[in-house]
């Protein structure tokens, strides 16, 4: 079954994991060591992340590498970036609307 990436970073501990392999790439049981959680339920978040694209897998010897995949990231960024701009246009409108104010004050 293919997942919704927007449901995958729904997840609050998923979160986690893309923020920690984003600087490099590590492996369930390193990425396990920092969460309060068994290894198998960092696995489930990881074949999940997997399913979406967010990470990708590499097999180095015995072990296998998750990283992020940076390109799936860019997809997330270029969604929400269709409201940054949209706040951003309210926010100046704002900060118009202040100054005109404060002018009439004086």
């Amino acid at each position: 079954m293919r997942r919704d990436i927007f449901q995958a970073i729904a997840d609050p501990t998923r979160r986690s994991i893309l923020t920690l392999i984003a600087l490099q790439a590590m492996t369930p049981n390193a990425i396990a060591e920092n969460f309060n959680t068994t290894r198998q339920s960092v696995s489930k978040h990881l074949r999940i992340l997997t399913e979406c694209d967010l990470v990708k897998q590499e097999q180095r010897g015995r072990e296998i590498y998750y990283s992020l995949e940076i390109e799936k990231m860019k997809e997330i960024d270029k969604w929400i970036k269709q409201f940054r701009e949209i706040w951003e246009t309210k926010f100046n409108q704002l900060d118009e609307l202040l100054v005109t104010l404060k002018n009439q004050k004086k």
